[in-house]
């Protein structure tokens, strides 16, 4: 009888040491019990840095670190342009741009948290977006008074180390202010939105990686800023004065044809636009009035405003980022100086689920898995 009670004093202090957490243990990004990450770039001009959040399964976030980036932001940058930040397909590597010292930064997504294995020339100036697919990583160079703007590539190694790809820098359409530029859901197109030119740039993308453009198309709208192609690969485009969004078709040679023309919101400044992975539902941010709209996406692309107001941030809102299944949507609250969080319905609509609050004035870009 002695031997089972000891038997069974044993089993429970066994089962006592694996379930209960260490007393002032430090919370990580990828720790137990999170169910994902959120994060955020502080653009500093004296010292750039990620400022990253645990998310937990119901959407709210807690700070877990801010880690630098070895480069520096610029001033200005923070609503002017969309995917300052962006995250591999697998969540495993965050890449972000450094403005201020013409570099990009590339991060290690570890259990431990983020673990920097690289900081590179951008291959141009003023990079101010960037996009990632497989083991291509392409950045968008701005124009400056000094130097034309570019796109250029990088293969990233198993290390995390980025290494140019000969014959991938290539010219924008001229000398031309850029909001974004992205890879569509094969690696085989690129897409660049020029706002001062009223112009979307794509460039197709050989077996190599080497990128080769650009074709030009006039958009439907004036100022074509913030987009996304969807998983079908239809590209979803923000309009900023005319607070609109549109849908073009793009083929294999980098050809892009209208589907839907400057569906308008009703609302001011639709600068910044995301979709769902199923693609389903896009949403644009709308600074000058500090609203979500929503749209509906149909098999064939065409663009349905759902909702003017799917949300109201309560300040100006700047630029979204969904989560890896589409369950949540993040948005930078630049007015409030705040991140908030809304669950995604199946009916496309929004409901606030968390906000955070000391987010660096100088912030942008923003990135979520």
């Amino acid at each position: 009888m002695k031997n089972q009670k000891l038997s069974i004093f044993v089993a429970v202090l066994a089962l006592l040491v694996v379930v209960v957490p260490s007393v002032g243990a430090v919370p990580r990004a990828h720790a137990q019990g999170s169910a994902g990450t959120v994060y955020i770039m502080t653009n500093d001009p004296t010292g750039n840095q990620i400022v990253v959040y645990s998310r937990s399964a119901d959407g709210s976030l807690t700070w877990v670190a801010n880690v630098a980036t070895n480069g520096l932001g610029l001033n200005g940058l923070a609503g002017s342009v969309q995917s300052a930040l962006a995250l591999s397909s697998d969540g495993k590597w965050l890449f972000a741009v450094n403005a201020g010292s013409n570099s990009v930064s590339v991060f290690q997504v570890s259990k431990s948290g983020l673990v920097l294995t690289d900081t590179a020339s951008s291959g141009g100036v003023r990079p101010v977006s960037v996009t990632v697919f497989g083991s291509w990583v392409y950045v968008l160079n701005n124009n400056t008074a000094n130097a034309a703007g570019n796109i250029a590539g990088f293969s990233l190694s198993a290390n995390g180390k980025l290494s140019p790809i000969a014959g991938s820098v290539q010219p924008l359409s001229g000398v031309a202010t850029v909001a974004e530029i992205a890879f569509n859901p094969t690696g085989t197109i690129l897409a660049v939105t020029e706002k001062s030119t009223n112009l979307i740039d794509t460039y197709t993308v050989n077996s190599q990686g080497v990128a080769t453009g650009p074709t030009t198309t006039p958009s439907s709208g004036a100022e074509p800023f913030g987009f996304v192609f969807d998983s079908k690969g239809t590209l979803l485009v923000s309009e900023a004065p005319g607070s609109a969004a549109s849908s073009y078709s793009v083929s294999s040679a980098g050809a892009v044809t209208t589907i839907s023309g400057s569906i308008a919101n009703g609302q001011l400044a639709a600068c910044w636009l995301v979709a769902t992975g199923n693609s389903r539902y896009a949403y644009t941010a709308n600074a000058h009035n500090h609203t979500i709209s929503s749209y509906t996406i149909s098999p064939d692309g065409t663009l349905t405003l759902l909702k003017p107001v799917a949300a109201d941030t309560g300040a100006t809102d700047l630029d979204m980022a969904f989560t890896g299944n589409s369950h949540f949507l993040y948005v930078f609250v630049h007015g409030s100086n705040s991140i908030e969080g809304f669950s995604v319905n199946h009916d496309g609509s929004l409901e606030l689920v968390t906000t955070v609050t000391g987010v660096p004035a100088t912030a942008d870009g923003l990135a979520a898995f």
